[in-house]
């Protein structure tokens, strides 16, 4: 858990508003950013009460349908993005990481982070370092860059 942390807190250093957030790292961003909307996109909610986001902000159900449904609501207002889609296997995981990011992109605005566990390629995006103690490969930080998106 130290290591997403310590990524959450460097991306903390990089925004100034808030987006989308995941589980147990929706606790600790909400103690980063007290006074920002933090969206939690979860199938199904399984995180201790204590970590679960007010239902006006939790985009309950399979990501790339919640996903499409937020654009009207959120496109190019989310400042960060985390994705981590945790399917227990890693091929799989960036299959569907690969698959949600032209649904992520278009939420993200220009100058947000996307943090994200598989490493992505996307046009707009570009590559941000690493919090020292990182394990590279681990987690990837990004910014983007351009409006290039899929449509």
């Amino acid at each position: 858990m130290r290591r997403s942390n310590d990524c959450a807190s460097r991306v903390a250093s990089l925004l100034d508003q808030l987006g989308l957030g995941n589980g147990r790292t929706y606790d600790h961003l909400r103690e980063l950013f007290p006074d920002r909307k933090i969206y939690v996109c979860e199938r199904r909610v399984a995180a201790h009460p204590d970590c679960v986001p007010p239902s006006e902000l939790l985009l309950l159900g399979d990501m790339r349908e919640t996903l499409r449904d937020a654009r009207n609501r959120l496109n190019d207002r989310v400042a960060l993005t985390h994705l981590d889609p945790a399917t227990g296997d890693v091929v799989a995981g960036k299959m569907l990481a690969d698959e949600l990011v032209p649904l992520v992109l278009p939420l993200l605005r220009l100058g947000g982070v996307l943090v994200s566990e598989p490493a992505l390629a996307a046009d707009g995006l570009n590559s941000l370092s690493l919090p020292a103690g990182v394990e590279s490969g681990r987690y990837n930080l990004y910014r983007r860059v351009s409006h290039r998106s899929p449509p």
